[in-house]
């Protein structure tokens, strides 16, 4: 049914005063938070798009859906005060084409090549974590992992409760909201809470705008990823709170078919990104870039963001064929923790790796990477962790301040490196903690570093100030720091096995192994 837009549509003032405006109880739907609301606003939905796109409009109320299916010219409108809650009944949510036989559920959103979409408004889209976890069960690293962690099998033990989760998942639908090879997308103010698995995922898209959203899960949900980007181009998130149990943005080039059901078997780049203005919160690394089975991610741009309480802050990991490169990050504040339970990362602000993630590929590489005005604190060092067949290139790190704190957890978690989602038979491990370790890098420049260590540490563990192996052309320059107190005998640079290395520091702070200088 086609109405005009009157005072009865107050808040879409907006929209021209020819606009189609389509209300979803015109359709059938009731927002009574019980019944079952997905053909009501799916019908909804088709109307629109049968008559050349406009607005569905969601009234205050709560809807309760299961799978819907956004098409082109269409935007999906939330009053304030309107709910659209996902299902408790897994069966609710449609199963993508080629997995009826196994257990994969799309979750309340699935929308595949439409063009000018758009999801806006004031109101919330809830997708029901409650009902699909264990919430007093923590989810703990049980496939041997913990074996040559420093505590073996104390490692992040928790004594009582669920500690800093992750709690033990139900049978759940999978991303509440996959946009996936659509063009010109725009995701604007609303409220997401409570995704069972990850909340946005944009899949081989073009021009997505992603701006002025709050996205909170709890902390304590395992893969609830916020905003997945995976082979996209010329994304923009902007002015968004993201909260979210596992990374709170992943930008990647590639994903696993079996974890995001009705992805495309296409292979492209993730390219042209920029993130501004967030403030983000997670229990593994607030901006993730690249992971395993990957394209090439490339011109990313990262600045005036938060991260905090978070078990990682940005992290860069290169495990497949495809390159990382030209990545500006500035003006970010990170603060970092140890956790309980089994979530990546070990508590360092900022991680760089690049290790084989699988066999039968030619490792890519990670290049021209500059970090800019950070200030940051954490319980662990920076890792830039390069391997022998990816050497890490022109890696900046310039105006930073960086302080690192003595941690309540660190004789259960203390003093490990953190390299999950690689094809190493030590993936989690026991390792000094200098405040710059580095390995197989060249081109690496520090100027205008400050550290500075709580001086309540004691562990042996934390070492150097800075520590670089295997290294070509390094170049440090208004380094203000020292080892750390537990060493202080230590001089503040190590440097092994490598040239090129020029300095405005005093010859006694440094010491050369086996170094062509």
């Amino acid at each position: 049914m086609r109405k005009p837009v009157i005072c009865l549509y107050t808040s879409l003032l907006h929209l021209s005063l020819n606009a189609q405006v389509f209300n979803i109880k015109d359709f059938g739907a009731v927002s009574d938070g019980k019944t079952i609301n997905t053909t009501a606003i799916q019908r909804t939905i088709d109307k629109c798009f049968d008559d050349g796109g406009g607005t569905v409009y969601i009234p205050a109320g709560t809807f309760v859906i299961g799978t819907l299916h956004l098409k082109s010219n269409i935007t999906l409108y939330l009053e304030n005060g309107s709910v659209l809650k996902g299902s408790a009944n897994i069966n609710d949510y449609e199963k993508p084409e080629k997995r009826q036989n196994d257990s994969i559920h799309y979750g309340m959103f699935y929308t595949h090549k439409a063009e000018n979409v758009s999801v806006s408004g004031m109101g919330t889209i809830d997708g029901n974590e409650k009902d699909f976890f264990i919430w007093d069960k923590a989810k703990t690293i049980d496939w041997g992992g913990t074996k040559f962690t420093r505590q073996k099998n104390n490692f992040r033990k928790v004594q009582e409760g669920i500690g800093d989760g992750p709690v033990v998942p139900k049978l759940r639908p999978y991303q509440c909201l996959i946009f996936s090879e659509c063009k010109n997308v725009n995701i604007r103010d609303i409220k997401i809470t409570g995704s069972p698995f990850w909340t946005l995922h944009l899949a081989d898209c073009d021009a997505v705008i992603v701006s002025g959203i709050k996205l909170w899960n709890s902390l304590e949900t395992p893969n609830s990823d916020g905003i997945d980007i995976t082979s996209c181009t010329n994304v923009t998130i902007s002015d968004c709170d993201i909260r979210a149990g596992d990374d709170a943005i992943a930008i990647t080039g590639y994903a696993f078919h079996f974890e995001i059901p009705g992805y495309s078997d296409l292979r492209h780049n993730s390219e042209n990104i920029c993130v501004i203005n967030c403030n983000l919160q997670s229990r593994s690394s607030g901006i993730r870039i690249g992971f395993l089975d990957q394209n090439t991610v490339r011109n990313i741009q990262i600045s005036n963001v938060n991260i905090t309480n978070s078990n990682r802050g940005i992290g860069i990991f290169l495990r497949d064929e495809g390159s990382i490169e030209n990545i500006n990050i500035s003006n970010v504040i990170i603060d970092t923790r140890l956790h309980t339970g089994d979530w990546w990362g070990n508590g360092e602000p900022i991680h760089i790796s690049a290790v084989r993630g699988k066999a039968g590929v030619k490792l890519g590489k990670i290049s021209h990477v500059n970090f800019r005005d950070i200030i940051c604190k954490g319980e662990a060092g920076i890792l830039i962790y390069g391997s022998k067949e990816s050497i890490i290139e022109d890696i900046s790190f310039n105006h930073i301040l960086f302080q690192i704190n003595n941690s309540k957890m660190n004789e259960t978690a203390g003093g490990n490196i953190d390299l999950r989602g690689c094809a190493l038979d030590q993936q989690l491990f026991s390792h000094d903690i200098p405040g710059i370790y580095a390995q197989f890098v060249k081109g690496l420049s520090i100027k205008d570093f400050q550290l500075y260590w709580d001086p309540e540490i004691t562990e042996p563990y934390y070492t150097y100030g800075l520590q670089i192996v295997n290294f070509d052309n390094v170049t440090i320059e208004n380094f203000k720091g020292t080892s750390s107190p537990s060493n202080k005998n230590l001089p503040v640079v190590l440097l092994q096995n490598g040239k090129n290395f020029t300095h405005n520091l005093v010859s006694k702070d440094v010491k050369i192994n086996h170094t062509e200088k």
